[in-house]
């Protein structure tokens, strides 16, 4: 039961709160209220959701505090809009809340869809600069306070809100105004802003938009979704790359717009490349000093850049994107800190082609999150494989935090965890032999079960040749490396359709179906097939390195544990309430070795035998 106090203040809008929901209130409600920080590993399909929205938004009513709610999906957007929508209705308070997306995803202007994200930003700002953009002229005045017509679709918006982007861009297309600028002008009234992580945790992004709505990191309550992706998120955000791809087509820009001078010192950055992968293996670990000491043997490497710098910004404006300024800042980030980052060189053929690429790579996260965690009023970080709460907390650079796991309040009977230790996927012992008996387990399981299962590979290449020896008798689905949305709606729909009669979905651990879509009572079985293991390539050995110096656990949190956490992604499609019953079986003989055993919750209860068709009997009743 929650205390007298909690249960006045918070803003539950249903009938029933679960006995786990009642913990993770009160949690979340004496964090805030204590401005602390707090990691959450709790099940999915419990209502995390409206457990941590409930008594944030409360505090932050009272408090005059703004949440940022930060999720990677599109359908968690809709979900936090709809309880906000509920929230509202129950308890008759106003209050706004703003769905934020991609400045490019919102954007009226045509062409902008193919853009790269950095060279849109800055083609988005060269137009307003020079009132190029009848869309941005009809939403702001010159003082950049809104115009009469963006003052009256924000007074409509706001009587039909809590409102999902969609209707935003709606009222922008109808107003032939800035969507983008109507979000900000409501974000700059909303207690509740829905935005993807890079709004908070990309310093440039973050600091521009805290700025345009004026509110302050201080005063914000973070709540991270799904935040097992954190980590990965945030060291893409902070990686740059170039390539000699990129270098072949900046000279073609060079030559169209007639920039001599760029030409030239394109080819210098291109000879420097290929000199550095002369003397390199495949992939290499290369210093910062190797390919500054090179270009200056032709022509001082800042001068380069700044050239480099001003005729991309040139070009950019000309035709929207620009090769030759994506040089630029790559030459700009590379020149940054040594400390937690790696520099790599690789080389590959490509049509009877060397390809060269560098890498300027993140290692380590909390160079980004540490000082918006340190600077947030409350972070709350959840998700249902946050586990361990430790690792989180090293690697995201906590100081002081209350570390929670809950356990699945559904019932155990339900469930059914199996490992069957009777084949692998590791490399040296990858043959059609094994195959054969990887696809024969997967076929009798799909076989012996009514209803729908999933099977989810490491990679696509080992879902091709296991998948060629299946026999089963259901209609099978299968991911395909390249799915738009429609593509991946459109197979979801008719493979659920089967629940009944029973078809067979396979896809990859980090593909379009491995996490971040909900099956309710459509899944009997999920077969995670191998481990999901980063290659071996010199990026996981930098990472594993880094976290050995770091911490001493450079194998757990470098190598290992990334891979249980998409594991337990996969498991986490099949059960999603409190009915569901389901089996989730680990097929590699790896899962029951002590290293990876020990990472699987406590509260799973897992199971390791070879005669998997009398538990699987067992389990279903058969």
């Amino acid at each position: 039961m929650l205390n007298e106090e909690i249960q006045k203040e918070i803003y539950f809008p249903y009938s029933k709160i679960r006995d786990v929901q009642t913990d993770m209130i009160s949690d979340v409600y004496n964090a805030v209220k204590g401005k602390k920080h707090i990691i959450m590993h709790a099940p999915t399909g419990i209502g995390k959701t409206i457990a941590v929205l409930a008594p944030a938004l409360s505090l932050a009513m009272k408090s005059n505090l703004s949440i940022f709610f930060l999720t990677s999906r599109q359908t968690q957007h809709k979900i936090v809009i709809d309880t906000l929508r509920q929230i509202k209705q129950k308890f008759s308070i106003n209050f706004e809340a703003a769905d934020v997306i991609g400045k490019k995803w919102m954007c009226l202007q045509k062409g902008v869809e193919a853009m790269p994200a950095g060279s849109f930003h800055e083609y988005c700002r060269a137009l307003r600069d020079e009132s190029q953009c009848d869309f941005y002229l009809n939403s702001r005045k010159p003082d950049l306070q809104p115009t009469v017509n963006a003052k009256l679709a924000i007074e409509e918006l706001k009587i039909t809100g809590p409102c999902h982007v969609q209707n935003i861009v709606e009222q922008g297309e109808k107003g032939k105004m800035c969507p983008y600028e109507l979000t900000t002008m409501v974000a700059a009234n909303a207690k509740v802003i829905i935005a993807d992580y890079y709004y908070i945790f990309n310093n440039s992004i973050r600091d521009a938009f805290l700025a345009k709505i004026n509110k302050k990191l201080e005063n914000i309550i973070l709540i991270v979704d799904e935040a097992h992706n954190l980590p990965h998120r945030i060291r893409e955000l902070l990686t740059q790359k170039t390539s000699s791809f990129i270098i072949d087509n900046a000279k073609k820009e060079a030559r169209k717009y007639g920039y001599e001078e760029t030409l030239e010192n394109l080819e210098i950055v291109e000879n420097a490349i290929f000199e550095l992968a002369k003397d390199s293996g495949n992939e290499t670990v290369i210093s910062k000093n190797s390919l500054v000491d090179l270009i200056n043997k032709s022509k001082d490497y800042n001068d380069i850049a700044a050239e480099l710098l001003f005729s991309g910004e040139d070009i950019r404006d000309k035709q929207k994107k620009s090769f030759v300024l994506s040089i630029a800042k790559f030459l700009e980030a590379w020149l940054g800190s040594d400390i937690g980052f790696g520099r790599i060189l690789s080389k590959t053929m490509e049509r009877n082609k060397l390809k060269v690429s560098l890498t300027y790579r993140c290692l380590d996260p909390s160079l980004a999150a540490k000082e918006v965690i340190e600077k947030s009023y409350s972070a709350i970080l959840m998700s249902g494989t946050l586990t361990p709460t430790a690792m989180y907390k090293d690697i995201l650079g906590f100081n002081d935090v209350v570390e929670k796991e809950y356990k699945s309040p559904f019932p155990k009977k339900n469930r059914l965890n199996l490992i069957i230790p009777k084949t692998t996927t590791k490399f040296v012992e990858r043959n059609a032999k094994q195959y054969g008996e990887i696809a024969s387990i997967c076929s009798d399981i799909a076989n012996l079960i009514d209803g729908n299962a999933a099977i989810f590979f490491p990679s696509y290449e080992l879902m091709e040749n296991i998948a060629a020896h299946l026999k089963c008798s259901k209609p099978v689905f299968r991911e395909k490396q390249i799915l738009t949305k429609q593509e991946k709606e459109n197979l979801l729909s008719v493979f659920k359709s089967y629940k009944d009669k029973g078809a067979l979905l396979l896809g990859t651990s980090t593909g379009s179906f491995g996490e971040g879509i909900d099956m309710p009572g459509v899944l009997k079985a999920v077969i995670i097939v191998g481990l999901p293991l980063q290659k071996p390539d010199a990026e996981a050995k930098l990472l594993i390195e880094y976290y050995d110096d770091k911490f001493g656990k450079g194998f757990e949190y470098g190598y290992v544990l990334p891979a249980i956490t998409k594991c337990l992604q996969n498991a986490g499609r099949c059960i999603r309430s409190e009915t569901d019953k389901g089996a989730i079986i680990f097929l590699d003989e790896r899962y029951a070795w002590r290293n990876y055993y020990q990472c699987f919750p406590e509260d799973w209860d897992m199971e390791v035998d070879l005669d998997y068709e009398n538990v699987l009997k067992g389990f279903f009743g058969r």
